[in-house]
């Protein structure tokens, strides 16, 4: 069988293995099989198109650049999302010189009672909204959380992160994931009661 025709294997691991090898195809694979992913995960974090194919392409260099520091002890996905985010923030404090939040902060311990009042609304805002624009509502509320904020409740509740997996993508504890997802998800439910004012099901129970 000439080297053209034979099959390139679809587990994470052996992908990996033969790109450390100087396997082109295999890395291709690597590179088609997260690329979107790894794309919107930067778009939603920066708010940037552009900001958002540098990061893309700055993610998938480092990390053939790098695939030797891959130990395989998280998922191949983690391990590039880790990437991601850090190219991402990176973006974001060139940007805001200073004002982007680290997250490196202090996460709250989660212990201490947060009392909010959470109105509900009249109707469900999807009689009263279509569809591409409830995503263009909750697409803005996430873009005003905090970087810290925002970056865990994408991979947690857009990527469908676990919480270990969130963890150690980010490098942070897992009660840091937990007590950064609770603040974003508080923080979004506030930002969407001020819009959909008005009492009735709350259709972002989720949050």
């Amino acid at each position: 069988m000439e080297a053209a025709e034979r099959s390139i294997p679809n587990d994470d691991v052996a992908l990996v293995a033969l790109a450390r090898q100087g396997d082109s195809p295999a890395f291709s694979q690597l590179v088609t099989r997260y690329d979107r992913k790894i794309y919107r995960l930067a778009r939603h974090i920066t708010n940037s198109d552009e900001d958002a194919e540098d990061v893309l392409q700055e993610t998938f260099l480092k990390a053939f650049e790098h695939l030797d520091g891959f130990q395989g002890n998280s998922k191949f996905y983690t391990w590039l999302v880790r990437i991601a985010v850090n190219e991402s923030l990176m973006k974001l404090r060139k940007r805001k010189s200073g004002r982007t939040v680290s997250l490196d902060e202090p996460a709250e311990n989660g212990d201490e009672p947060i009392v909010r009042e959470i109105a509900v609304w009249d109707g469900s805002p999807e009689q009263q909204y279509s569809s591409e624009e409830l995503r263009s509502i909750l697409d803005k509320a996430i873009a005003n959380l905090k970087p810290a904020f925002r970056t865990v409740f994408l991979l947690r509740d857009v990527e469908e992160l676990s919480t270990e997996e969130t963890a150690a993508a980010l490098e942070i504890s897992v009660p840091a994931v937990k007590s950064r997802l609770l603040r974003a998800r508080l923080e979004l439910r506030e930002r969407l009661t001020r819009i959909f004012k008005k009492k009735g099901d709350d259709v972002f129970a989720y949050l």
